[in-house]
């Protein structure tokens, strides 16, 4: 792993602990808040690749761990990580790496503005949704003894904001991959 990869991975980690200052929105009725910092899955996968976008989020969860209030809300410690949020926390490495492998695979710079948007967008939606709502759905549940059914419903209120957060996301990494032409090689 090179120096540049290695101030890749922490600039971005340091990006995700600054959306993080962003407000988050709570609903009263479930425990967790709507946060930017979900946002910063789909940038990290989208501009770094697979590789260097889980090693940003693994950072991140390491300064988690150590006390740093990296998280919305000023929130850090072990005791987060052990949380009834704790999957999507560790759910943002995992997809942050899938939203990296598939924007590895189907984008391309000789392809058209749109359709790499669209390969940026169908990307952060499998890996910045599906993947992180996978492991934070299972371990709400398992966390708060609620029916899996029951979580589910629970993530609609969500879905609105994350497919926005998609669109962000697509239209920046299209941004950089044109204006940044240093940072071809995601992986």
């Amino acid at each position: 792993m090179s120096s540049r990869d290695l101030v890749l991975i922490a600039l971005f980690a340091a990006l995700v602990a600054v959306l993080g200052m962003i407000p988050p929105v709570t609903i009263g009725f479930l425990p967790v808040p709507i946060t930017a910092q979900s946002m910063g899955v789909m940038l990290a996968g989208c501009i770094l690749g697979a590789r260097r976008g889980a090693l940003a989020f693994l950072l991140l969860i390491l300064m988690v761990a150590i006390g740093l209030p990296v998280l919305s809300g000023g929130r850090g410690g072990l005791a987060i990580l052990a949380g009834p949020t704790a999957g999507y926390i560790f759910g943002w490495v995992a997809g942050a790496f899938v939203t990296g492998l598939l924007a590895e695979r189907m984008v391309r710079e000789s392809q058209n503005g749109p359709r790499q948007i669209l390969g940026f967008a169908l990307a952060a939606l499998v890996g910045g949704i599906g993947v992180v709502y996978l492991f934070g759905t299972l371990w709400l549940a398992y966390a708060k003894g609620i029916a899996l059914p029951a979580v589910l419903i629970g993530q609609l209120p969500f879905l609105a904001g994350d497919l926005l957060k998609v669109a962000i996301a697509a239209l920046a990494a299209r941004s950089v991959m044109v204006g940044y032409p240093l940072l071809p090689q995601r992986g």
